[in-house]
């Protein structure tokens, strides 16, 4: 008998392949709601994602429902009609105090966030995800001793530094182990939006990726 189109293998193909953009885009929306860090709209995710936004708010269902069913420290929640954010559930707030530098502030703090997730990386990787204010949160937090800074070409290289392993009571050899990615996923999420960012006048996208960095003659 001749198969029908619903159970022919080149649907069963199509059918997968759909999956597989789909799981995509979900990973996608997750990965800007933990870039971004602050509470995003449809249309704002959207944009960044390269979707409409009913493909958009389809996979954000699917995220927030994926999170729900996780036992994990971060959920995705809508927080007004429209926009939404990953943040740390409220069971796990009685830990922000350990973990938040409370004289650092909030631009700085989502910077460090970044180099340690994503270090050692170049300067102007750290700016095309945080922006031109990078370069002062680099400053300070070398000037802390929370970061490194090394000559790399025309710009230079930044990661956590000894400190920031001692001050965070994570593993210094083991920096990409899951214990380091819950603490700083833990201190993004509670951290309030941040306010540096919007007084930012560059897009970190319109940024020259080899631009020198200024601290370096």
């Amino acid at each position: 008998m001749t198969n029908t189109k619903e159970d022919s293998p080149l649907s069963g193909l199509a059918n997968s392949q759909t999956d597989l953009r789909a799981n995509s885009l979900v990973s996608t929306i997750e990965a800007i709601l933990y870039l971004k860090g602050q509470p995003l709209s449809l249309a704002e995710i959207a944009d960044c994602a390269g979707c409409a936004r009913d493909l958009a708010h389809e996979a954000l269902l699917d995220l927030m429902n994926d999170y729900a069913q996780r036992d994990t420290a971060l959920e995705v929640v809508e927080l007004r009609k429209g926009c939404y954010t990953l943040q740390l559930r409220d069971r796990f707030q009685s830990l922000v105090e350990r973990l938040i530098p409370a004289d650092l502030g909030v631009a700085a703090l989502r910077t460090l966030a970044v180099i340690a997730l994503k270090g050692p990386l170049p300067m102007a990787d750290l700016v095309d995800l945080r922006g031109s204010g990078a370069y002062q949160h680099v400053q300070e937090l070398v000037e802390r001793d929370f970061v490194k800074k090394r000559r790399y070409g025309r710009s230079s290289m930044v990661q956590v530094s000894e400190k920031f392993h001692r001050y965070f009571q994570l593993d210094v050899e083991n920096q990409n182990s899951a214990q380091l990615e819950l603490a700083l996923n833990q201190l993004r999420s509670t951290l309030p939006p941040d306010e540096d960012a919007a007084e930012d006048p560059e897009d970190p996208e319109d940024l020259d990726r080899d631009s020198v960095d200024p601290d370096l003659d």
